[in-house]
């Protein structure tokens, strides 16, 4: 038995709503598969692939992509991407922790995003470098703990129901030094680099509101405090807007992310 099975069950149902936010995690996805190198003709896994944005992106470049995510309905928004897109891509239902492919089948292992949210880093760490070739460049895009979202993510946890012991923070996955432990002897040549994606907001609320809409674990905090406690509710909206009036100019919340690569030896 999985110990995680209900707190990934919750994550599955929060981010069944995440497909609109897809216009602001294309340019990054770009990013990612520049970052990772993707060549035409590679083998390439995409580990919680949500809508498809960066499987899709690499299979453009004529590579051959595996996308894998837990929640069925992004799943089904991606199929729909590739089939508009026009190119091929092998979707799968899954989980981070348990892959389902044998050892040394990819030449990339990517994920946006999606990785950080598994509860248990080392064991999808351990996962992503099993079906890694030796030789094969993982990559990934992360929330670093002292930007907006990952801010954002430390502040909604204090307004939430306590995780599963051992869960840990998706934001310690955008610290190098952690990424650099994490990975440990597995790897070398490690490279990191910076970007920012660009979040479209008329305000605060403005941005508050679309995002109560879509992410999972705000999703989350809304329907329990609705239903519990109103008047801590209204502190966390409060609280989230003025996290957000830091990062808004010009009509955009800016969001900066760690980008990382390395070779598995």
């Amino acid at each position: 038995m999985d110990p995680f099975a209900e707190f990934k069950n919750v994550q599955r149902n929060g981010w069944s709503h995440f497909a609109p936010l897809e216009a602001q995690t294309t340019p990054p996805a770009a990013q990612l598969v520049g970052h990772a190198q993707v060549k035409a003709g590679q083998r390439v896994l995409d580990v919680g692939c949500g809508t498809g944005v960066v499987a899709i992106t690499a299979a453009r470049l004529g590579s051959r992509v595996v996308g894998l995510d837990l929640t069925p309905a992004l799943l089904e928004r991606a199929r729909e991407n590739s089939k508009t897109a026009g190119v091929q891509v092998e979707w799968h239902e899954g989980d981070a922790e348990q892959l389902p492919f044998p050892d040394a089948s990819f030449d990339v292992v990517m994920s946006q995003f999606g990785h950080i949210f598994a509860p248990r880093p080392d064991v999808a760490l351990a996962e992503m470098l099993r079906v890694l070739k030796p030789g094969g460049t993982i990559a990934f895009n992360t929330w670093p703990p002292e930007l907006f979202t990952g801010r954002m993510f430390a502040m909604t946890s204090r307004y939430s129901p306590p995780p599963p012991p051992g869960v840990q923070p998706p934001p310690l996955w955008g610290d190098p030094q952690v990424v650099r432990e994490r990975l440990g002897s597995a790897v070398k040549n490690i490279v990191f680099d910076r970007g920012v994606m660009f979040s479209p907001a008329l305000s605060p609320q403005h941005h508050r509101e679309n995002i109560e809409r879509t992410a999972g674990p705000i999703i989350r905090v809304v329907e329990t405090l609705s239903a519990s406690d109103p008047a801590r509710l209204a502190a966390f909206r409060t609280e989230y807007e003025a996290l957000v009036s830091e990062y808004l100019k010009d009509n955009m919340v800016h969001q900066g992310f760690l980008l990382t690569r390395a070779t598995k030896v």
